[in-house]
């Protein structure tokens, strides 16, 4: 593929995004009190560094910390951004990853001493007994348009819910970031996923033509 036709594959798809940034950007989550029947497979969107940037969740009663897990390992990182102490902006790297790489977003409860991920069948032991409904986070695309979060770039938006279930207000906010080089899978009509995956593809091609 040439330059050329990588650059217009690239508007191309930066066309599309603006088609659905709208829909989108849903921030913060927009069904407070109801539970978020929707689940999210998240990857690597290239090879590189996973950075998270603290978006919100002071008002949480809980302590809560954020982590990642890489093909289901805990990164050398280990915890950060509190969300009692952070403020809105503050960065954390949470490790190098390979382009394809399986990640699960870890929040750890200081409070409770027990962790909860964005995948909902390693959440079993959060939740009460008998309890059937794990899925403790929320995702939608930040484009960094409407709202806006200081000088946060744009990427993936995921807030989290800390309260144990089914006794959760279930508002998803309780400790909230942006992740940037994350790719996320979800139902649709959410399918900025494939958008983003598509714009890091042609972004890197045409960087890769421009050096030839």
């Amino acid at each position: 593929m040439n330059m050329t036709k990588s650059v217009l594959m690239g508007a191309a798809l930066v066309a599309a995004m603006a088609t659905q940034a709208n829909a989108a950007d849903v921030i913060p989550y927009a069904n407070a009190g109801t539970y978020n029947t929707a689940t999210y497979s998240f990857t690597a969107a290239t090879t590189g560094d996973v950075m998270a940037y603290f978006v919100g969740g002071a008002e949480a009663s809980y302590e809560n910390e954020m982590g990642l897990l890489v093909n289901g390992v805990q990164t050398s990182a280990g915890f950060g951004l509190n969300n009692h102490t952070s403020v809105v902006g503050q960065s954390f790297n949470l490790g190098s990853v390979n382009a394809g790489d399986t990640l699960t977003l870890v929040m750890k409860n200081l409070t409770l001493g027990a962790q909860v991920y964005s995948d909902p069948s390693l959440n079993a032991a959060y939740d009460a007994v008998g309890e059937t409904a794990h899925n403790h986070v929320y995702s939608a695309l930040y484009t960094a348009t409407s709202p806006v979060f200081g000088s946060i770039p744009s990427g993936i938006y995921v807030g989290f819910e800390d309260l144990p279930f089914p006794g959760a207000d279930y508002n998803y906010n309780d400790e909230s970031f942006v992740f940037t080089n994350v790719a996320v899978a979800v139902p649709e009509p959410q399918a900025y996923a494939l958008l983003l995956a598509g714009l890091c593809v042609a972004g890197v091609m045409t960087r890769r033509q421009s050096r030839r």
